[in-house]
């Protein structure tokens, strides 16, 4: 869908009185306005891109006024910018740069980080100087696709001197920073000039291969500048931009399990290689990816390059081409399958071959050496599922693929018109590459489960949630399964945006292998399922009936089974005929059971037999699975007040043992009650605990009768 002008003047002189309140002037309150408007429009801005700047007037810490730019900060998304995410900078510090012959980004940064009112603000964006440079007010920049569409064409400065007549200055590309400054600014005077001579207004400038500015004396002017502009290069487009993140396509049970098999491969090489080795994919399929697997000429069309320099830091500069075996998973014999991985591991591996010779080439002429980057594909597309983004995490994943999915519809635009040609290679090195970028690596500390998919069972509850919270804050990709979806989607809330959420009856086998579907799906495979669903019936053996024996089984017992069976399903997938032990990839199955398991209590034989089967379990898993790096733990917990252990529950456990409540709570060596981030401590110990396996771990305040002996 094109982009359309989402101007209000209503809403933005409430943000004006809004920020008031807060002592933020007019100027900046428009700024941030109309900023939000451009970054909430993914044709124009994505993850972080685009910039923007309003040049005013700030009191200084003198209390004179000073002539400032504010400028989109480093780390700040315009989509949900806040005032302080335009930092303000002296104006004319910066304007007498525009003297200099040279100036390097170190210095740049350097520069720029010294004139800012707030020491602490974060550092002004990479294009500032572009910015002060232009002696407009308001200052709009965002990567349309529908201008990289136009901006990417051979003959890209014809059309859109056709297209916008003498409205837009024509910038050829050049790397960001000081040089496209001096060159934006030349071709802005120039173009100034030009268009008084011929009685028009410049509104702009297109930057090929890059993207477009507009400028304005009032936000609304830029903005409504910014949309008009945009919709005239869409209206040229023999195919129109219509930028979709909803998966038309999805099939859960068929191609979709193949996905486990390539993660596994991915991940091996990565260990080889010492790369990261986690990876997280995020699975796109739409009519505009379809469309792109129909062209003739797919081979060439996506080896040329990203729709714009910066998506290089993103997605390396091409994606890896694959291809499924004809038949579909359910009918592929085992040889078929092999020699599928064996295809889809060489081509992985040429393409980092040929990843290190393009760092290698291009490094040698560079003007300083460089550390080379992983050469893993960021996303890739294989027929018959999609485009799929490959991440460290879901979030990384996530970028990746959306930034695949508007190189489609850039590509398919452009070629509709003439002829897709972005930057050559040495540019894109030279942005991949670039100084900036590079002192980030290794900044960046990786969280000790970043890259792991956890699958909770019972996630709603109080221990569940607190074991997805745990998992979370340590960077593991949550899924949150529970019999009561608002209650999984709860603790999924709480575990950041890209955590999911499944409402699934784990006795029901239907219902859970369309779960574990939609994991494989979702996330590419699974590296933990924490067991963690159950449910407590009272009676004694003599009493009870057998039905909720049964339901008791089923659930605290049989569910697990079925869970199990199908884990280590995804698990052997992801390390499908690999014999060498240090290879592989593994997976962790965690327990929680019950010290009824060890030292079982009056009237609860049905809850404690079957945590006494489930230990048996998963001693069978540490026994039959360690050679394939699959381990197996439970945690033995006691008394935790939850959904299961009630304020009713308690008191008729206590009246069993003929205890108080309280003592029942606290009757331990240690005398403490324990509580649910207790059990969650355990959990991710032995989440930690490399070498462990068949081991329960009590969680108890001591027990001496149900230590483990």
């Amino acid at each position: 869908m094109t982009s359309i002008n989402k101007w209000s003047d209503t809403e933005a002189t409430n943000i004006i009185k809004k920020l008031q309140i807060e002592n933020i002037s007019e100027d900046l309150a428009l700024r941030t306005y109309s900023a939000r408007l451009l970054g909430s429009d993914p044709e124009l801005v994505l993850h972080g891109g685009g910039n923007t700047s309003v040049k005013s007037k700030f009191v200084d810490i003198s209390g004179e006024y000073v002539d400032v730019l504010c400028v989109k900060g480093s780390g700040w998304d315009l989509a949900t910018i806040e005032p302080p995410g335009h930092p303000a900078v002296r104006l004319n510090p910066l304007l007498k740069l525009k003297n200099l012959k040279s100036l390097s980004d170190e210095d740049m940064v350097s520069f720029q980080r010294r004139n800012l009112l707030n020491p602490n603000a974060p550092n002004p964006s990479v294009e500032t100087l572009l910015h002060a440079f232009i002696p407009e007010k308001f200052i709009d920049h965002t990567h349309s696709l529908a201008i990289l569409a136009l901006a990417n064409q051979p003959n890209a400065a014809e059309i859109c001197k056709k297209i916008f007549k003498n409205r837009l200055a024509i910038v050829p590309y050049v790397m960001p920073g000081f040089d496209l400054s001096i060159a934006a600014s030349k071709a802005y005077e120039e173009a100034k000039q030009l268009a008084k001579n011929t009685n028009q207004k410049l509104e702009g400038m297109l930057l090929i291969n890059h993207g477009l500015f507009t400028f304005g004396e009032t936000a609304k002017i830029s903005y409504e500048r910014m949309i008009g502009i945009v919709q005239e290069a869409d209206q040229y487009l023999s195919r129109k931009i219509n930028l979709s993140f909803i998966n038309e396509n999805k099939n859960l049970n068929t191609t979709s399990k193949f996905l486990p098999y390539l993660r596994g491969i991915l991940e091996r090489i990565s260990k080889k290689y010492s790369f990261n080795n986690k990876w997280i994919f995020d699975l796109r399929n739409n009519q505009a990816i379809e469309e792109l697997f129909s062209k003739n000429n797919l081979n060439e069309l996506i080896k040329l390059g990203v729709a714009t320099p910066d998506h290089v830091i993103r997605t390396k500069s091409h994606p890896l081409l694959l291809n499924l075996p004809e038949k579909n998973y359910e009918e592929i014999s085992k040889s078929e399958l092999k020699k599928w991985m064996e295809y889809t591991e060489k081509e992985i591996n040429i393409y980092i071959d040929d990843y290190a010779n393009y760092f290698k080439k291009n490094n040698l002429i560079a003007n300083e050496p460089k550390k080379q980057l992983d050469p893993l594909p960021r996303f890739i597309l294989l027929p018959k599922i999609g485009l799929i983004g490959i991440g460290n995490s879901k979030k990384s994943s996530s970028i990746a693929a959306d930034i695949g999915q508007a190189w489609v519809e850039t590509l398919l635009s452009a070629e509709s018109i003439g002829s897709y040609k972005p930057v050559n290679e040495k540019q894109t090195f030279d942005l991949e590459y670039w100084s900036l970028e590079q002192a980030k690596l290794g900044k960046t500390k990786k969280p000790k489960l970043g890259g792991y998919v956890v699958a909770i069972t019972g996630a709603g509850g109080v221990i569940g949630s607190q074991i997805a919270k745990d998992f979370s804050n340590e960077g593991a990709e949550i899924i949150a399964i529970d019999l009561d979806e608002k209650a999984a989607k709860l603790t999924a809330s709480n575990c950041g945006p890209n955590a999911c959420h499944i409402g699934c009856d784990i006795t029901n086998k239907d219902q859970l292998n369309e779960c574990f579907d939609e994991i494989i799906y979702n996330y590419g495979g699974l590296d933990i399922l924490i067991c963690n669903a159950g449910a407590a019936w009272e009676g004694s053996i003599s009493d009870i009936d057998e039905a909720t024996f049964r339901k008791s089984m089923e659930l605290n017992f049989y569910a697990h089974l079925n869970s199990c069976q199908r884990s280590l399903s995804i698990f052997h997938s992801q390390d499908f005929e690999e014999s060498t032990s240090s290879n592989l990839v593994g997976g962790q199955i965690l327990f929680n059971i019950s010290k009824q398991a060890i030292n079982p209590g009056p009237n609860f034989g049905s809850y404690g037999i079957t945590k006494s089967a489930l230990t048996s379990l998963m001693r069978q898993i540490s026994l039959e699975e360690g050679k394939n790096k699959i381990r197996s733990n439970g945690v033995n917990a006691d008394r935790i007040k939850s959904g299961l252990l009630n304020s009713e529950m308690i008191k008729n456990r206590s009246l069993a043992r003929g205890i108080s409540e309280e003592k029942y709570m606290s009757g331990n060596l240690l005398e403490s009650e324990v509580y649910a981030e207790d059990v969650s401590k355990a959990f991710l110990s032995l989440a930690f605990m490399e070498k462990t396996t068949g081991a329960l771990l009590s969680v108890d305040g001591g027990n001496v009768a149900a230590m483990v002996r």
